[in-house]
C-alpha cells in the first residue's frame, strides 16, 4: 500500500536526481570547454585570418568567460534551445531530434527481444537449480557477460555478412518499407545488444526467483498440489518483480553506453553516431548536447530502478 514513507523516499530520489543532472551538465560543459583546439579556427580552417577568427569567436559567444556561457547554454536548455551547430548551423535541436527516432527504434527492438528471453532463461534456470541444465546456462551467461560487444559485433559482422552473407554489414535503420528489410536491419544490431544485457537481466531473475521459491508459502502452494511452473509464474515471479523490475532498468541503461559503440560499427543512423561525428568535428554545442541527453536518459533510468525497489519493497509497503 503506498504511504507517506514511500512518497518521501521517491522525493528524495527525484531531488538527488535533479540535483545529480546539474553536476553532470557542469562537468560535461567544463570539459567540453577545456578541449584542445579553437573550434571557430577549426571552422573557418587554417588560411583563415585572426581577424576573421576574432569575428567568429565573437559571435558565437567564445570569448566569453565558462561560466558566463555555461549559465546562458543552461538557461538556453531550459527553454527548449540547444544552441546552433558549429559544423551545419541548423539548430541543435532539431539535428538530435531527426536521430532520437531511431535510436529509441533500436532500444525498444532490443527491449522486446531481450527481456522476454531472460526472463525464459531466468524462470528455466531457477527452476532447475543445482542440476546440470543450470550449470550449463550458467557457464553460457557468464561467458557472454565477458565478452564485449564490439568484439560480439565483429564477430557477427564476420560470420553473417562476410562468410554466410546472410545480413547486411551495415544497417540502415531509417529506410525500411518491409518486415523482410527491417528484421535483415535490425538482426546484428539488436543481436549484439541483447548479449550485452540478456545474460545479466537472466542471472538477476534467477536469483530474485530463487529467493521466492524458498519462501513458506511457495512451499505450500507446491504441497497443495500447484504444477512447478504454474506456482512459479504465479506466485514466485509477481513477489519477485521488484528486483526484476530493479536490473531490467539498470540493464537498460547499459544500453545507452553499448549503443555508441554499435551504432558506430554498423553505421546505424543514430543520436550516437551523430554524437561520435559531433565529436571528430569538435562540434561542442552538438557534443554537449547529444552527452547531455545520454546521461539525462542513463540517470531516469536509474531513477526508474530506484523507485521500482522502494515501491515493490514488502517492508516499506507495510510501515
Amino acid at each position: 500500500m503506498f504511504n507517506w514513507t514511500i512518497a518521501s523516499l521517491i522525493v528524495r530520489r527525484l531531488g538527488a536526481g535533479l540535483l545529480t543532472l546539474f553536476l553532470v551538465a557542469a562537468l560535461i560543459f567544463g570539459i567540453t570547454s577545456l578541449l584542445p583546439g579553437d573550434a571557430a579556427q577549426l571552422a573557418l580552417g587554417q588560411q583563415a585570418t585572426p581577424e576573421t577568427v576574432a569575428a567568429l569567436r565573437q559571435q558565437l559567444g567564445l570569448d566569453q568567460p565558462v561560466w558566463l556561457r555555461f549559465w546562458q547554454w543552461l538557461a538556453g536548455i531550459l527553454q527548449g534551445d540547444l544552441g546552433t551547430s558549429y559544423a551545419s548551423g541548423f539548430p541543435v535541436a532539431e539535428l538530435i531530434a531527426s536521430r532520437i527516432p531511431n535510436s529509441l527504434m533500436l532500444a525498444g527492438v532490443t527491449v522486446l527481444v531481450s527481456v522476454p528471453i531472460a526472463l525464459v532463461l531466468g524462470i528455466v534456470s531457477a527452476m532447475s537449480n543445482g542440476s546440470r541444465l543450470d550449470r550449463v546456462l550458467g557457464i553460457l551467461t557468464m561467458s557472454v557477460v565477458a565478452v564485449p560487444e564490439f568484439l560480439v559485433a565483429t564477430l557477427a559482422v564476420l560470420v553473417f555478412a562476410v562468410k554466410l552473407q546472410w545480413l547486411p554489414a551495415l544497417s540502415f535503420g531509417g529506410n525500411v518499407d518491409s518486415l523482410g528489410a527491417f528484421l535483415r536491419s535490425y538482426a546484428m544490431p539488436v543481436l549484439t545488444l541483447c548479449c550485452v544485457v540478456v545474460a545479466q537481466m537472466a542471472r538477476m531473475t534467477r536469483a530474485a526467483i530463487i529467493n521466492q521459491l524458498d519462501a513458506p508459502y511457495v512451499e505450500m502452494a507446491l504441497l497443495k498440489g500447484g504444477r512447478p511452473l504454474r506456482v512459479v509464474l504465479s506466485h514466485a515471479l509477481p513477489n519477485a518483480v521488484g528486483p526484476i523490475a530493479n536490473v531490467m532498468a539498470l540493464s537498460t541503461s547499459y544500453l545507452l553506453g553499448g549503443v555508441i559503440i554499435i551504432e558506430t560499427i554498423f553505421n546505424y543512423p543514430g543520436l550516437a553516431l551523430q554524437l561520435v561525428d559531433a565529436v571528430s568535428n569538435r562540434d561542442l554545442p552538438m557534443v554537449q548536447a547529444g552527452v547531455l541527453f545520454f546521461s539525462a536518459c542513463y540517470l531516469f533510468l536509474l531513477l526508474l530502478a530506484d523507485i521500482c525497489t522502494i515501491v515493490f519493497n514488502p517492508r516499506l509497503r507495510k510501515s
